[in-house]
């Protein structure tokens, strides 16, 4: 009896320590959802944020307590994160220090940080952050250290922030801040009404501030005097500013705006003062009919800047989308953020309605994937297209996605080669729910398609290495000649397209992959093997993958001259299969495509040096494509000349493809 008792007492103890021992979930999803706000992690920061993971203490810029029981500390300093701040942090009640310099947030500050009641050190300097401070942040009753300089920040400083009695270092620098500085010692009005605040008057705003040290208003728009409570900082930390000051040296009228600066508290008062009861005599002894006329003047008057502020408001609505933060039911979790469409301003929007015309009402399919649909079309008295179009349905698109997807379009945007699909614009409505990208259209199909299901011999031994080298060519753009460099998402012989000649387009519509797998959470990792998957709730830059893509590229290569897929079910992966042939010369003729009747010994020597060199395991011994390109042009002879010489039935071949 005795044993039963002690061993349910045990199982009690070991449940109560096991329940003791997790770590909260709360600040799990916090961390999580600020994951999923970043659209761009070109380091790799984030990679090991495991959205499966319950403890994220050993996650990369995570400290935590010394129980191992809640996060007090966050540092991701320079890291050029890209994405919006999560109102979610509030959820991590511990937190001590939020250290996010250095990065490319953009967006508002959430007023939901004024809820970390033990934040002592908030620096989100050096980003893009944008908007008012919030007041909020005036409930930061630990806080000791504020860092928001070189932001876009607007607005008027909170006077808010004078309640911080911890506060020792306030950097606001470098932003756009207008108004006064909230700032008085309870004595500054005393010379004009004598008496009326000479007694019983408190210190406000930063006059409050008394363990205030360090502080930098320099390089904003705020505007009155420097106040006395404040004169023991340097004065280099007011300049640039339009303050009623020449030492230190501020903005001109001109980047002021011209306005006169604010007369003294003393004459504005006085100026109140003075008409308050001539306004009333005059009034009294008005006719009715200037009555009425004034009261017809004051409709007229609020009629024109009501339909002003409409117009303002739809200009305002035009520049700027406002989107969910994401779609639910509750409206806590609604948060609105403002999606700047600056970035697409070059590229061609097409309404839904000329791209159904086009593709005689998206009934031309010529491609289809469970993430996408292919239409062809024929824009009027222009040329044929191919749109895409994305399969993701409305209640799954959330603000980051539209951002990614702008991101995405701009991105395409700037490729301009002759091996590389050219965008031709874009399709976005929201009814019905649209997202479709407008490329060149390309007539000859896929690569795969000729490889696979056409005729071997449509592609002759000359024809492959002119499809090679073009893709070399097209690879070496992306990589060494556009900045930043680009890659595609999954290089392989269904992303090249081929013109009317044969002349190999790349296209990357697998990045719409990236876009239906953040709005399902599917997770995965990015692979140094020639195909990117999603990180856990995050997409990561294309940037990252060039190695991938070089990878890839000579996977493509064995594809190109074998005519066999990349994977097989009954033969595996082509590459195991490749490589005991390109390891001994002798037999290397065994890897080319059995329906290719001729083909030149050199190019093949050629073509698998660049292989062996493309699908090195040292990520760090593989080529660069600038390199690879160069290998590839001086050694393989593509003219016709070259290929007469080569074989006695080289003219069929020729006769064949023209």
């Amino acid at each position: 009896m005795r044993t039963c008792v002690l061993l349910q007492v045990l199982v009690i103890v070991g449940l109560f320590l096991v329940i003791c021992d997790a770590f909260p979930s709360n600040e799990v999803y916090a961390l999580n959802t600020f994951k999923e706000a970043i659209y761009e992690d070109p380091n790799l920061v984030l990679s090991n944020w495991n959205a499966l993971d319950s403890d994220p203490c050993d996650w990369a810029g995570i400290f935590c307590s010394m129980a191992q029981d809640h996060v007090i500390k966050i540092n991701i300093s320079g890291a050029s994160l890209k994405g919006f701040l999560s109102p979610n942090l509030h959820l991590l009640s511990s937190l001590q220090e939020l250290i996010l310099h250095g990065n490319v947030l953009i967006g508002t500050i959430p007023k939901e940080i004024g809820l970390l009641k033990n934040l002592k050190a908030l620096d989100l300097g050096a980003n893009q952050l944008t908007g008012p401070i919030p007041p909020e942040l005036g409930n930061l009753t630990n806080i000791m250290k504020i860092n928001l300089q070189s932001n876009g920040l607007t607005g008027k400083l909170p006077a808010e922030l004078g309640n911080l009695k911890y506060i020792e270092e306030l950097r606001l620098d470098r932003n756009k801040l207008q108004g006064t500085v909230p700032a008085n010692s309870g004595s500054d009005f005393t010379s004009g009404v004598r008496g009326m605040y000479a007694s019983g008057a408190s210190p406000t705003g930063f006059c409050r501030s008394s363990q205030l040290k360090v502080a930098d208003f320099s390089f904003n728009f705020l505007i009155g005097s420097i106040p006395k409570c404040l004169g023991y900082l340097p004065k280099s930390s007011f300049q640039g500013n339009c303050l009623q000051h020449k030492d230190p040296k501020q903005r001109s009228a001109a980047l002021c705006g011209g306005t006169p600066p604010p007369t003294s508290h003393a004459s504005t008062i006085n100026n109140k003062h003075q008409p308050v009861e001539e306004p009333r005599h005059q009034a009294s002894s008005k006719p009715t009919w200037l009555l009425a006329l004034e009261v017809v003047t004051g409709v007229m008057v609020g009629s024109l800047f009501i339909v002003g502020l409409v117009t303002g408001l739809q200009k305002f609505k035009n520049k700027s989308s406002i989107i969910p933060w994401k779609k639910s039911g509750s409206e806590r979790d609604h948060m609105t953020i403002y999606v700047d469409t600056g970035m697409l301003k070059d590229v061609v929007r097409y309404s839904r309605q000329e791209l159904e015309v086009a593709c005689e009402d998206f009934s031309n399919i010529i491609g289809s994937s469970p993430d996408s649909l292919v239409y062809k079309g024929t824009m009027k008295g222009g040329p044929e297209i191919a749109v895409i179009s994305l399969c993701v349905k409305e209640e799954h698109w959330t603000a980051y996605l539209e951002l990614y997807f702008q991101k995405e379009v701009a991105e395409l945007a700037r490729i301009n080669h002759e091996n590389a699909g050219k965008l031709l614009g874009y399709c976005r409505e929201s009814s019905p729910f649209t997202r479709m990208l407008v490329f060149e259209y390309a007539s000859n199909g896929t690569l795969y398609e000729h490889l696979h299901y056409g005729e071997g011999c449509q592609l002759s031994w000359t024809r492959r290495m002119k499809i090679v080298i073009g893709i070399a060519k097209g690879l070496t753009y992306f990589h060494s000649e556009l900045d930043p460099p680009f890659t595609i998402s999954e290089l392989n012989s269904n992303s090249v397209y081929l013109t009317e000649d044969f002349s190999p387009k790349l296209v990357d519509f697998e990045s719409w992959k990236s876009i239906i797998s953040r709005s399902e959470k599917n997770s995965g990792a990015i692979s140094s093997e020639g195909a990117i998957c999603v990180l856990p709730n995050s997409l990561e830059s294309r940037r990252l993958d060039v190695q991938g893509n070089i990878y890839a590229f000579g996977v493509l290569l064995l594809e190109i001259i074998s005519g066999r897929p990349p994977y097989c079910k009954d033969k595996g992966c082509l590459v195991d299969w490749a490589k005991e042939f390109l390891e001994v010369p002798e037999v290397l003729s065994y890897v080319v495509d059995p329906e290719l009747k001729h083909f030149k010994q050199e190019d093949l020597k050629v073509i698998c040096e660049v292989i062996n060199l493309c699908i090195h395991p040292n990520t760090s011994r593989r080529t660069s494509m600038k390199d690879l390109c160069a290998i590839l042009e001086s050694n393989i002879d593509t003219s016709i000349t070259a290929e007469l010489k080569a074989s006695s039935l080289a003219w069929a071949e020729l006769a064949l493809s023209s």
